[in-house]
């Protein structure tokens, strides 16, 4: 299928959104899901939450090929009333914000490539329906979406984005959670990356941290390779408590006035689960230098 890129501008509504065109998938488009599709499926039993697993049977998304949003959508509108839309690509933050808002969950339509199997800078319909949207069946999950969309509508008015896109890039795209078992992917970022996902759990270079909303909107992140530290929750309660119940506009000023920590970086009142070795990022360093 064609990059949503190639379309004309005039394809997208006044909310930004584009039908998804399901028919024109080609069939290569449909295997290269069911490639990816089987092999995350394959390795993340164990390492994922059981309400990401829970999701993928709700919505009945082992079926072969791309999902057809309108399909996935009743199905998810039965179980929390979220429904998914198709965009082309990124949107604008306030578009994006009211989209969550009113319990839409933005995806992209288009599929990787072949030579993009890998590692893919901007997210794909892989990324945005598998990695996003079985956790939308869980109910307080999908109201911490909401309340995040909702956040996002009075930070835009505030000047307060960057602080509060790296609340979603932290938890939404790269958390993970500590349960009975050990700990556990939850972040889309993570669950649709075969090689972060043995990463984020396994591999002795990144920090794992416990959860501090301040802590967490003072950190940088990467955008361009696996993060060197991961913020963990205990539940998706407390992820809803701590944000939904948190009036944001005196932090975002507290914020204004503290210094930001680098990605590596571990302070001393930290709740650190993981004292990563930094190993991973160092070698990068070199290899570039």
């Amino acid at each position: 299928m064609e990059k949503d890129a190639d379309l004309a501008p005039a394809a997208a509504a006044a909310d930004g959104t584009i039908p998804q065109a399901w028919d024109r998938y080609s069939a290569a488009d449909h295997a290269m899901w069911d490639r990816l599709f089987d092999r995350q499926a394959a390795m993340l039993p164990g390492r994922v939450v059981p309400e990401f697993l829970a999701g993928l049977d709700i919505l009945r998304m082992d079926k072969p090929g791309i999902p057809d949003f309108r399909a996935l959508s009743e199905r998810l509108m039965q179980a929390t009333g979220w429904q998914v839309v198709a965009v082309p690509g990124l949107v604008p933050d306030r578009v994006f914000f009211e989209h969550l808002a009113n319990r839409r969950f933005p995806a992209g339509r288009f599929i990787r490539t072949p030579e993009q199997e890998d590692y893919l800078e901007e997210p794909d319909v892989f990324h945005d329906v598998f990695g996003h949207v079985p956790l939308l069946a869980n109910p307080i999950f999908a109201d911490y979406m909401q309340a995040y969309g909702r956040g996002g509508l009075r930070a835009d008015g505030l000047g307060a984005i960057e602080k509060l896109a790296r609340l979603y890039w932290y938890t939404v795209e790269f958390g993970l959670i500590d349960t009975a078992d050990g700990l556990r992917l939850y972040g889309a970022g993570i669950v649709s990356s075969n090689a972060e996902s043995r990463f984020a759990l396994e591999d002795p270079s990144p920090n794992r941290i416990g959860f501090d909303l301040q802590r967490l909107m003072r950190t940088r992140y990467k955008i361009d390779d696996f993060q060197q530290c991961y913020f963990v929750i205990d539940s998706f309660e407390q992820l809803l408590a701590q944000t939904a119940g948190t009036d944001f506009a005196p932090l975002y000023r507290a914020l204004d006035g503290l210094p930001d920590f680098d990605t590596d970086m571990i302070s001393p009142d930290d709740r650190v689960l993981t004292r990563g070795t930094q190993a991973y990022a160092r070698q990068k360093e070199e290899e570039l230098s």
